[in-house]
């Protein structure tokens, strides 16, 4: 890790999803009390590789194919891509090569509590990585990840740097400091305050907070990036760093990780980060509960205290006492925010698997903005169609976290009938294994209630056995409707129904 500096926060450049965190620990959870071995990584570095979840840089022909339609690659093509791929990487405590990459793609994961490995020693799931893994329970992301981001303090021993925070009780702090301060406008901090926040080299927010305040008296909310890089570079050790990265993708990553908490909104089209006030009981028991905290001198002490679960902490988010999910004015506000076009190129970008570069929208995670899009897209279309996400939301009326297992993503009422609209980014075999059964079961629930209902599944592309489940079942008077994103985007266009639109 090098020398101990005073360093800009970044978490990770390799795991920048909660999905694809969840995809990996997947694999690694089959080897869950195992002796961590060089064949153990060698095994779960091929699987990886094999289900496309890691794709190497040298490919060989036919492999970029099945990765598109996620096929599994044959045990040929996996052992051909292994081997043609050495990897020259070295990371302490693990031998060159594959075992050093297998830290690289799951430090995050140890450093927030979840797993706990070593080379030839146990690998140990904990309580929070396991409710994390729980498929059944989605909800359970926002609060293993508030439970994790409480306690993940800057200078930790997996790290060596000097900085001393807690980065989330920091940013809670100096929001409310700003929010106090009747020359401004309560809300929150400025995206653009945020790299002072990552280099800020201990916990004092009120020094932080008046940094920003004299900043804003010099340059309101605009300061240059050249003001900005300035003020970091004051708080860091002389290294040269990417000015890119200190004012765009650290900040980027920095927000994308809060927001995974559920405690923190989004303001002013994406320009202000401020508290949910959804959630203000958490927010203010993280506060009394973690400001003062232990120091860690080993790796194990450390993972033992951010691994476990608080469930005090837990019980004052609102996704466990009785989800928070939007109001139907949240949702109209932002039918009316964004034009039908953005909505429509927003959503054709997450067919292709292309990234957003609105400033709000790219801090949602893909399969969320999804079911956020969808649900906009109807309602800017039809404005007659009631429509209930079931996505918990924030005050402002954005996804922080999906719904728990047994209730479809969005529900939607039309005349007589309630149409089931369920949506999915998966396009090849796990398509099918993941939604036919999911989608079935919640819409045999309605039926067995006695409600007229129908279900629609959109995703990128349809996978065939999704298409020959859907026929399957049809005798039993399960109607699933299959769509592709842009199919349901151009007919949304030119139909005057929800009914039409997914034929």
């Amino acid at each position: 890790m090098g020398d101990n500096k005073y360093k800009p926060l970044l978490f990770t450049t390799t795991m920048r999803t909660p999905e694809r965190l969840k995809n990996f620990l997947t694999v690694l959870m089959e080897f869950d009390g195992k002796v961590l071995t060089n064949e153990i990584i060698t095994i779960i570095s091929k699987t990886l590789i094999r289900k496309g979840i890691y794709k190497p840089t040298r490919i060989i022909s036919g492999v970029k194919e099945k990765w598109k339609n996620e096929l599994e690659l044959s045990e040929e093509e996996t052992e051909r891509l292994f081997a043609e791929n050495p990897q020259s990487h070295k990371e302490a405590g693990f031998d060159k090569g594959w075992p050093s990459r297998f830290d690289t793609w799951f430090k995050i994961a140890k450093e927030l509590g979840f797993v706990w490995y070593r080379q030839n020693e146990k690998i140990g799931f904990s309580e929070s990585g396991k409710m994390l893994l729980d498929k059944e329970k989605p909800e359970n992301e926002l609060m293993v990840f508030a439970n994790a981001f409480a306690k993940y303090q800057r200078h930790n021993p997996f790290r060596h740097v000097l900085n001393r925070n807690v980065p989330l009780i920091l940013l809670i702090k100096t929001i409310q400091l700003l929010n106090k301060d009747r020359d401004f406008n309560n809300t929150g901090i400025s995206r653009l305050e945020i790299p002072l926040l990552l280099c800020w080299k201990d916990d004092n927010a009120e020094s932080l907070y008046q940094e920003i305040k004299k900043l804003r008296n010099k340059y309101g909310y605009s300061p240059s990036n050249e003001i900005i890089l300035g003020l970091c570079y004051d708080l860091l050790d002389k290294t040269k760093r990417n000015d890119n990265s200190i004012i765009g993708d650290y900040p980027d990553d920095f927000i994308r990780k809060m927001r995974l908490t559920g405690l923190i909104s989004l303001r002013g089209g994406g320009r202000f980060i401020d508290l949910n006030t959804k959630e203000l009981a958490a927010i203010d028991y993280i506060v009394k509960n973690y400001s003062l905290h232990p120091d860690f001198t080993t790796e194990e002490d450390f993972f033992d205290y951010i691994s476990k679960v608080d469930n005090n902490l837990i019980g004052t988010l609102s996704v466990y006492k009785a989800p928070v999910i939007i109001t139907d004015r949240e949702l109209e506000k932002w039918v009316e925010y964004y034009e039908w076009e953005i909505i429509k190129a927003e959503m054709l970008n997450l067919a292709q698997k292309k990234s957003s570069k609105d400033e709000i929208l790219k801090i949602i995670d893909q399969p969320l903005r999804l079911e956020f899009l969808t649900s906009l897209a109807i309602l800017k279309k039809l404005p007659k169609v009631r429509v209930k996400p079931n996505f918990i939301s924030d005050d402002e009326g954005l996804p922080t976290s999906f719904a728990s297992g047994g209730k479809p993503d969005i529900e939607c009422m039309e005349n007589n009938d309630t149409v089931l609209v369920e949506v999915t980014l998966l396009t090849g075999a796990q398509q099918h294994i993941r939604e036919s059964f999911s989608v079935h079961r919640h819409l045999e629930e309605y039926i067995a209630n006695g409600i007229k209902a129908y279900s629609v599944l959109i995703s990128p592309k349809a996978f065939i056995d999704t298409y020959r489940y859907a026929e399957f079942i049809k005798p039993e008077g399960i109607e699933v409707r299959i769509l592709d994103i842009d199919k349901f985007v151009y007919n949304l266009e030119g139909k005057t129904t929800l009914n039409e639109a997914t034929l």
